[in-house]
C-alpha cells in the first residue's frame, strides 16, 4: 500500500515550528487585549509534536471558540517533546499576560514549574491530551481534558484479543512501539494488557521500544521484526508508532504474518483500515473534541468560573475496526484534520 501525503499531514508539519507564530481565530473582527472582554481573549498554546492530533486540537480550539461566541487570539508552540523548550514558551506567555494557557505537557514532573509559575501569575492552565502528576496538577491545572487512557488501552486490547482467539494465537508475540516518556502511554499499555491478561494469557510482549516519530518508527519496528522473526502483532501507542508499524510490516514482507493494533487516527491510518491487511483496529481521542473542551474550560475560567473540585474532563474514546469504520471516519473527516 502506498501511504500518500495529505492534508493532514501538512497541517502537523505547520505545527512543527519551535518559534511562536500568532493565528487570529475567527468570531467577531476585533482584536483581543491582553485583559480577557466580553467577546476576546488571548490563549497561549503548546502542542507536545508534531503528530496530526494537534492539528485537530488547534481546530477544535478555533472552532470551539467561535461556539461560545468568542474572539481569540491564538499564540502557539511546539514543545518538540521537551520540557525545556515548553518552560521557554510558558515563560514568553506568562510575559505575554494571556488570559490562559492550553498545555499538553512534556512531563509528569518537569513541567511542574512552569505550570506552577502560570498559575502563581494568575493565568488560568488547562492541560489537554497529558498533564502534570495528580498532586501537583490539582493545585495549579484549572481543568485537564483527557480520554482515560487505561480504558484507551482496555478498548484496543479488547480488539487485539478478539483477533488472537478468532485466529486461534493462544501464545501472541507482540512489540509494543512506544511514547512512553509520558505517563498516559504507559497507562495505555497497561490498559492493553489488563484485557490481554484476562482473556489472552499466553500473550508476551517481547519488545517495548520508544518510537513516536512517524519516519524513524519505520526503522525501530523494523528492527524488532528482525531481532523477532515470528512476532505476530504491533502495539502503537501513538500515532506515529502505529504508521510506523504498518509501514514496516508492508516493507519486509510481513504482510499477513504481523498485524497491527494502533491508536490515535490519522487520514493514512484510516486508509489503512480500509484496506485491512495490516491494521487491524485503532482507537482514538479526536483532536478536535478535545480542542473544543479545553477552549471552553479556558473561556470559563476567564470568564471568573470557579475552579471545579474535579478538575479531570473526559473526552469520548473511539474504537475503529474494519473497511466501513476507516470508510466512515474518512468521510467525516475529508479535511484531514482529525
Amino acid at each position: 500500500m502506498d501511504l500518500k501525503k495529505n492534508k493532514r499531514v501538512i497541517a502537523a508539519v505547520a505545527l512543527a515550528a519551535a518559534t511562536i507564530s500568532i493565528l487570529a481565530a475567527c468570531s467577531g473582527s476585533g482584536t483581543a487585549s491582553s485583559g480577557a472582554s466580553s467577546k476576546n481573549i488571548t490563549v497561549g498554546a503548546i502542542y507536545l509534536d508534531t503528530q496530526g492530533f494537534y492539528g485537530g486540537v488547534q481546530k477544535g480550539v478555533q472552532d470551539g471558540a467561535t461556539e461560545n461566541g468568542k474572539s481569540v487570539k491564538i499564540l502557539e508552540s511546539n514543545a518538540q517533546d521537551d520540557a525545556s523548550k515548553e518552560s521557554t514558551f510558558m515563560n514568553t506567555y506568562i510575559s505575554a499576560n494571556v488570559n490562559a494557557i492550553l498545555l499538553s505537557a512534556a512531563s509528569g514532573q518537569s513541567s511542574i514549574p512552569a505550570i506552577k509559575q502560570a498559575s502563581n501569575a494568575g493565568i488560568p492552565v488547562i492541560c489537554y491530551n497529558t498533564c502534570i502528576a495528580s498532586a501537583s496538577a490539582s493545585k495549579y491545572v484549572y481543568s485537564y481534558i483527557y480520554g482515560d487512557p487505561v480504558k484507551f488501552g482496555e478498548q484496543i486490547g479488547e480488539a487485539a484479543a478478539k483477533y488472537f482467539i478468532a485466529n486461534k494465537i493462544t501464545s501472541p508475540q507482540i512489540g509494543v512501539l512506544n511514547c512512553e516518556f509520558v505517563q498516559v502511554c504507559v497507562q495505555r499499555r497497561q490498559g492493553f494488557e489488563n484485557v490481554l491478561k484476562k482473556q489472552v494469557p499466553g500473550y508476551k510482549i517481547v519488545a517495548n521500544q520508544l518510537a513516536t516519530d512517524p519516519t524513524k518508527s519505520i526503522d525501530t519496528a523494523t528492527n524488532i521484526l528482525t531481532a523477532h522473526p515470528d512476532l505476530d502483532a504491533f502495539f502503537g501507542e501513538s500515532g506515529g508508532a502505529t504508521i510506523g508499524g504498518v509501514k514496516s510490516v508492508e516493507q519486509n514482507n510481513r504482510v499477513g504474518k504481523t498485524v497491527v493494533f494502533g491508536s490515535d487516527m490519522t487520514t493514512d491510518l484510516a486508509n489503512a483500515l480500509v484496506e485491512g491487511t495490516v491494521l487491524k483496529a485503532e482507537v482514538d481521542v479526536s483532536g478536535q473534541a478535545v480542542g473544543k473542551l479545553a477552549i471552553k474550560a479556558a473561556i470559563d475560567a476567564t470568564n471568573g468560573k470557579k475552579k471545579p473540585s474535579n478538575i479531570n474532563v473526559a473526552a469520548p474514546i473511539d474504537l475503529y475496526t474494519g473497511s466501513e469504520d476507516g470508510k466512515k471516519w474518512l468521510a467525516a473527516h475529508a479535511n484531514g484534520i482529525p
